[in-house]
């Protein structure tokens, strides 16, 4: 996949993060490393407790790494202070969780407008591109609904088109198909596979389940604090 491609969109270089447990530390990750490339899906499949969600956090800014680096793009951004952190995770990466997390007031349009105006857009371009991506997704008929009226399928897609609509660098998802039933979780994820292609962007995605995780270009675990490929 690196093939042609000059620099990763994520590479986590040696990374560590610790936490205090009683008079030492509990060592979660221990010199951790993982290359993600412009179009790549990767699943990471781990066992609860193996430092899945710590690794999410410390690719998303979201936790600072204790020692090693995390490269967004060409940017090593460990060093960096909270205002910068904060800059690079609102314009280069875009989150989708297992619980949507829409604001419920507002309509699956609004939705997708609201980051695009805190980027700084203005609003008739940030709804166009809403409109754009939320029809791609197969929801244009569904613009003015809030999410309290729609499916949870159709309220994971909103999340995914808010994630995606200030064309981030790098895609992060913690479980995003994990509260659906099978056939809904399928359809949400074809869904996230789809936009994915089409945007060329980078994307890491947990999840337990094994179907999905298979379908992805290749899967990565946690075993004794570093990122093992698994075959």
């Amino acid at each position: 996949m690196s093939a042609g491609q000059t620099k990763p969109a994520l590479f986590l270089s040696k990374v560590e993060r610790r936490y205090p447990q009683g008079e030492g530390f509990l060592e979660v990750l221990r010199g951790a490393d993982l290359a993600i490339w412009p179009g790549e899906i990767v699943a990471l499949v781990a066992p609860s407790g193996t430092g899945k969600s710590t690794l999410l956090h410390v690719a998303g800014l979201l936790e600072k790494p204790d020692g090693g680096e995390v490269y967004v793009g060409s940017q090593p951004t460990a060093g960096m202070g909270d205002p910068e952190r904060t800059r690079i995770r609102r314009e280069e990466l875009g989150f989708v969780y297992q619980f949507h997390h829409l604001l419920p007031e507002f309509s699956a349009l609004e939705n997708v407008v609201i980051p695009q105006l805190i980027r700084g857009l203005p609003k008739n371009e940030a709804q166009e591109r809403a409109k754009q991506i939320l029809t791609f997704l197969g929801l244009g008929k569904r613009l003015d609904n809030r999410p309290g009226e729609l499916s949870g399928g159709e309220q994971q897609r909103v999340a995914i088109a808010r994630a995606v609509a200030n064309a981030p660098r790098l895609l992060l998802a913690d479980e995003p198909t994990g509260n659906l039933d099978p056939h809904t979780a399928d359809r949400v994820f074809q869904t996230l596979v789809s936009i994915v292609r089409a945007s060329k962007l980078a994307a890491l995605i947990a999840t337990h389940n094994m179907d999905l995780a298979a379908r992805m270009d290749r899967r990565v675990t946690i075993r004794d604090g570093l990122v093992v490929q698994m075959p």
